[in-house]
């Protein structure tokens, strides 16, 4: 196959046959598109913390698929819960494929999060929500593990919207990034509410006035 009709961004065809290269020994990392650039650049945070995500989310698989094993919890929702979080780390990575590329040198193939990934989200909370009882406090993170991986999964997602918003004052970002990240957040609440569903786990209420001072009682 030819430089001319190869397909990058078809089906993957990559071969890491070592991990560490020394490339980077003197504080450097290359974009896709090769450029260098510090490890501490906004650039490198943002898609390192959506990376960060990722393993939260694959862990948050594995709490679900270990979950699933139970014969009193809910089986066949946490396995459709572990298979979305799959997908949705497919997504992640799409899209710290696009953050690592200026903008120039993205591949009109190139994956990427776009408005199909962002409606599915809401969908899924739609239909998640259904089943919830009313929040009548917040809740904590906690009661299961599933519940506390879905929480971290949350926050973290947070801190890379946070970050994103912060890059793109003065860089061109695609909006629809910073809106899948802002809905993804969103579904990790709504998925740590179902989690605990799926599990027959109670939520954990935040009750203002158990703290060590008693105020707010």
């Amino acid at each position: 196959m030819t430089e001319s009709n190869r397909e990058p961004f078809g089906e993957t065809h990559i071969a890491i046959n070592r991990v560490y290269t020394r490339k980077g020994d003197g504080g450097q990392t290359s974009l896709v598109g090769g450029q260098k650039v510090a490890k501490d650049d906004l650039r490198i945070e943002v898609y390192g913390t959506v990376d960060e995500l990722n393993a939260i989310v694959g862990a948050s698989r594995h709490s679900a698929l270990g979950a699933a094993e139970s014969p009193n919890n809910d089986t066949q929702a946490l396995h459709k819960l572990a298979s979305t979080l799959l997908r949705i780390q497919h997504e992640l990575f799409n899209l710290g494929s696009i953050l690592a590329t200026l903008p120039e040198d993205v591949h009109p193939k190139q994956p990427r999060v776009t408005d199909a990934e962002i409606d599915l989200l809401e969908r899924e909370m739609d239909a998640m929500n259904e089943h919830l009882a009313p929040l009548r406090s917040f809740v904590l993170p906690g009661g299961s593990r599933l519940n506390t991986d879905l929480h971290l999964a949350r926050t973290v997602c947070r801190r890379a919207e946070r970050l994103l918003v912060g890059f793109a004052r003065d860089h061109e970002v695609d909006a629809t990034a910073v809106r899948y990240l802002n809905r993804l957040s969103d579904a990790f609440f709504v998925m740590s509410r179902a989690g605990s569903q799926y599990e027959r786990a109670a939520e954990v209420l935040w009750q203002p006035n158990a703290s060590a001072s008693g105020l707010g009682g």
